[in-house]
């Protein structure tokens, strides 16, 4: 069990270090946006610490991540496989690079306010055209 956790651990300080390179931030100047220690954010990176939700929620906002993914990674959350997350899969697209990413999910979650709270309907279709 014990090795479990230090696998989940160091996996997800790994993710963060590849997400922090990605952006081409140092690890100061990614403790600085997330509010946190240099050498805390070093010691999560080596996967050395747990941090809690409240780290982590702080690292997915300066990494341009949505905290649920940082969740699932550090096993706070259950990854839920029935239902399809575009944020996901971008976040896991080894093709694209760190300012890809964070320019498709800034596209796709400005189209997800676009929409009204609770509006489950999808595109409007274009009106017919008089002829």
């Amino acid at each position: 069990m014990a090795d479990a956790i230090e696998h989940r651990l160091h996996d997800l300080g790994a993710f963060i270090r590849d997400r922090r390179r990605d952006a081409r931030l140092s690890l100061r100047r990614l403790s600085e946006l997330a509010g946190i220690s240099n050498p805390y954010l070093s010691q999560i990176e080596r996967g050395l610490r747990k941090p809690s939700a409240d780290i982590l929620q702080q690292l997915a906002r300066a990494l341009h991540l949505s905290a649920e993914t940082l969740y699932v990674r550090a096993g706070i959350l259950d990854p839920d496989d029935d239902e399809p997350n575009l944020e996901h899969a971008i976040l896991r697209d080894t093709t694209l690079t760190g300012p890809q990413r964070q320019a498709l999910l800034e596209v796709y979650r400005s189209f997800q306010r676009e929409r009204p709270p609770g509006d489950p309907s999808g595109p409007t279709p274009p009106p017919p055209s008089a002829s």
